[in-house]
């Protein structure tokens, strides 16, 4: 949540597909694998408005409050999950981006951007009104993750 007025974000675009079987799945987790667990979820509480729901006493997992999803941050590499999944890939430089981008809607798409710069966000590409009706700013987290902060577009 956001204090002293700026507006609270919330996930951009939620994708949802029928489900042929009995059971449909419900969007519960976006984790996020970073180089320090407390410092993102930190950095993510500062810059974005979140507030930070969990973090465990190892540091290996932290949530953020952020609606009926949960974002939630895990180290790049841990062994438990390596061996099962694969080792997490980086871009080769911090000109090249990775295959996720983290999207959040905000009423005032400016002040989010100034919120987020003030914070330690590295800026990527200042608000602007695109083609599609959107307000878009885009931002690099801590970790090189780009972060799109847009306002809402109705269908």
């Amino acid at each position: 949540m956001a204090s002293s007025g700026v507006v609270s974000p919330a996930f951009a675009y939620t994708v949802v597909y029928a489900s042929s079987g009995a059971v449909s799945p419900a969007f519960a987790y976006t984790v996020v694998y970073v180089k320090d667990v407390a410092k993102s979820a930190a950095f993510y509480s500062a810059a974005f408005g979140y507030t930070v729901r969990r973090l465990d006493q190892s540091h290996k997992w932290a949530e953020l409050e952020s609606g009926t999803t949960t974002i939630a941050f895990t180290p790049l590499h841990q062994r438990e999950t390596d061996a099962l999944t694969g080792a997490v890939q980086l871009p080769d430089s911090p000109a090249e981006r990775g295959p996720v981008e983290i999207c959040f809607d905000y009423a005032d798409v400016d002040a989010a951007y100034r919120r987020a710069m003030d914070n330690g966000a590295v800026p990527v590409s200042p608000p602007e009104p695109n083609n599609w009706g959107q307000k878009v700013g885009y931002v690099r987290d801590i970790d090189g993750i780009i972060v799109r902060m847009g306002s809402h577009v109705r269908a």
